[in-house]
């Protein structure tokens, strides 16, 4: 056998024992010039330097908006996950073709679109007013004020960071009574790329000032958390009902049913 052979054949087995550690512990990443800063975030226990939320399920709750939503489309509730996921789809579309519309505007968008497949007549005007009306007052869940209170009083610096446009998200905190504990609003509106591109996060972290292992995201949505975790950031999982992980992403660093209990654990951190 010849030296370049015996190599590649060398090679190969290296590479299948890696990969083969890589499934038995595949919350560890492996590369060529790993150090500190590289560790998975799921193994960093410091306090982060800045916690960025998602807003809407996260901090708002959207059963108003479902319910308006239900209603446009002929009280079909079984279509609301449908009309979500087509709305975040196209937003991906939307970012990957390297073009930008309001995040509102892509969901009444995907709500016709789920209208007209499932038979169901609705105008622009129609979608709009069952989306953006409710959208722009929902209320916090019970635990969010009181919770943000108290990551504020522990001196974690909080900012607000969504898919939504920047007059959007400034009407639900203000209409939520949440504008005054957020150092900034952040949103992709300013980059034009949605979550979960990894430009995006690496965009917010730049913006405040930090490293992406420093940036710790909070979030009720599997593909945010995925996001995350792939751009270097850590995460906190709020498991909403209804609200899944995504099986074939690294596991967030905390992953409880509502923000009191993630914030109970940032706070034990030292």
């Amino acid at each position: 056998m010849s030296q370049q052979n015996e190599q590649r054949r060398n090679f190969v087995k290296k590479s299948a024992l890696l990969g083969l550690a890589g499934i038995a512990a595949p919350h560890l990443g492996f590369s060529a010039n790993d150090t500190k800063e590289n560790i998975a975030p799921s193994l960093l226990t410091d306090r982060p330097k800045v916690i960025f939320f998602d807003v809407n399920e996260t901090l708002l709750d959207l059963n108003a908006m479902r319910e308006s939503v239900g209603n446009a489309l002929g009280k079909r509730n079984d279509l609301l996950s449908l009309w979500f996921t087509t709305m975040l789809q196209y937003s991906l579309v939307d970012t990957v073709a390297r073009q930008y519309h309001d995040f509102g505007i892509v969901g009444v968008a995907a709500l016709q679109m789920v209208a007209s497949n499932n038979g169901i007549t609705i105008s622009k005007e129609e979608a709009t007013k069952a989306i953006l009306t409710p959208l722009r007052s929902l209320p916090a869940h019970p635990e969010v004020r009181s919770s943000l209170e108290s990551l504020k009083k522990a001196g974690y610096t909080l900012v607000s960071f969504t898919n939504s446009s920047n007059i959007g998200v400034k009407t639900q905190f203000e209409n939520s009574g949440l504008i005054d504990l957020f150092e900034e609003r952040l949103s992709v509106e300013d980059i034009g790329k949605f979550k979960p591109h990894a430009d995006a996060y690496d965009w917010a972290a730049r913006k405040m000032g930090v490293k992406p292992q420093e940036c710790l995201l909070v979030a009720a949505h599997g593909w945010d958390i995925a996001g995350a975790l792939w751009a270097n950031w850590r995460a906190a999982f709020i498991s909403r009902p209804g609200a899944q992980l995504y099986p074939l992403a690294p596991s967030p660093e905390f992953n409880e049913s509502n923000l009191k209990l993630i914030s109970d654990k940032l706070i034990a951190l030292k």
